[in-house]
């Protein structure tokens, strides 16, 4: 079975997107639809697809399934929308801002019974899912804490902040959905801390780029995710799980994993530079993932729930930052 896609977005991930469906064996990218005729025809020449409108793609009959990539104001409407029309779905992260909106979206998506696969693209980054076989595999005992670096090269864009839905909703939220992933408990409790250290154009905005959160399950394991706009030295992503046997860690990735040793010490390249080319793999294989789901007919992860259970820990950990207090979640 060969998957046909509609690709819903033209721009910096939906080039990505694009690339991850036409480079699949079991894939074939048909149109591309954006608000943006330049940047649907810039994607359409480099694979051969057609420009369509989104009404077309949503009753195109040659289209089994669709990649939502356009701003995140506009997910839940369409997720409903193709849902209703039959297509299985992968939608980028969030499917909304608003916890309620997103529950309305899930009740739309089981009603139709329709197929939706929410982009946590980092479940499928070959290290971190390195990390979660060795937890499966019983390697180091229990799960007790995890410890999740993220941080970015430098700040988007203030009007970017401004409508990003804030650091929690718009980068932590990888972060917490990592947690889960890691832990293998659903969290009970979030405590976070927030300050503007990189640009008080930031703050202005009425957010932050600085944050670090303490999340808690049931029975005690813990979760410690670290998150800042700045680092100087490059794109910076690591993982540690500490367990009741032992430890399992994943390091940063560089384009090129070489050290040299010479009378100056030792020295090794720079990391990425960006969430595109550290995250090349994952995205590929998230969107195999997609594929697979639909072909064999299993269930699809990480699904709407994830990404509600996600975005739910977001505003958790903003209303424990403006209350300052630990915040229990439901």
């Amino acid at each position: 079975m060969t998957v046909r896609f509609g690709l819903l977005g033209a721009g910096r991930i939906g080039k990505v997107h694009a690339k991850a469906v036409s480079g699949s064996a079991d894939a074939v990218l048909v149109a591309v639809a954006d608000a943006f005729p330049e940047a649907a025809s810039a994607i359409a020449k480099a694979y051969g697809c057609e420009v369509r409108t989104i009404e077309q793609i949503e009753t195109s009959k040659d289209i089994d399934a669709v990649v939502i990539c356009t701003p995140t104001d506009t997910h839940a409407d369409l997720i409903e929308r193709f849902a209703r029309a039959g297509k299985a779905i992968f939608c980028e992260k969030p499917i909304d801002l608003d916890v309620d909106r997103v529950r309305a979206c899930m009740k739309v998506v089981a009603d139709t019974k329709g197929k939706l696969m929410v982009g946590f693209n980092r479940r499928f980054d070959p290290h971190f899912m390195a990390v979660r076989k060795a937890i499966d595999d019983g390697k180091i005992g229990d799960v007790e804490m995890v410890t999740i670096t993220s941080r970015d090269p430098g700040a988007p864009p203030v009007d970017y902040i401004k409508r990003s839905g804030g650091i929690f909703r718009d980068m932590t939220i990888h972060d917490f959905d990592m947690a889960r992933f890691l832990l293998g408990e659903e969290v009970v409790s979030v405590l976070a801390t927030a300050a503007v250290l990189v640009d008080p154009e930031i703050g202005k905005a009425g957010d932050y780029d600085s944050v670090s959160v303490i999340l808690q399950t049931k029975s005690g394991k813990q979760a410690i995710i670290s998150n800042s706009r700045r680092a100087t030295y490059g794109y910076d992503q690591r993982i540690e799980v500490h367990g009741s046997k032992g430890v399992v860690s994943a390091e940063n990735q560089r384009p090129v994993s070489i050290e040299i040793a010479n009378g100056d010490g030792y020295t090794r390249p720079p990391l990425h530079d960006f969430f595109m080319t550290r995250y090349t793999k994952a995205y590929a294989n998230e969107i195999a993932g997609f594929i697979s789901a639909i072909e064999k007919g299993t269930a699809i992860t990480p699904s709407g729930a994830d990404g509600l259970a996600a975005l739910a820990l977001a505003d958790a950990a903003l209303q424990s930052v403006k209350e300052k207090k630990l915040v229990a979640v439901g």
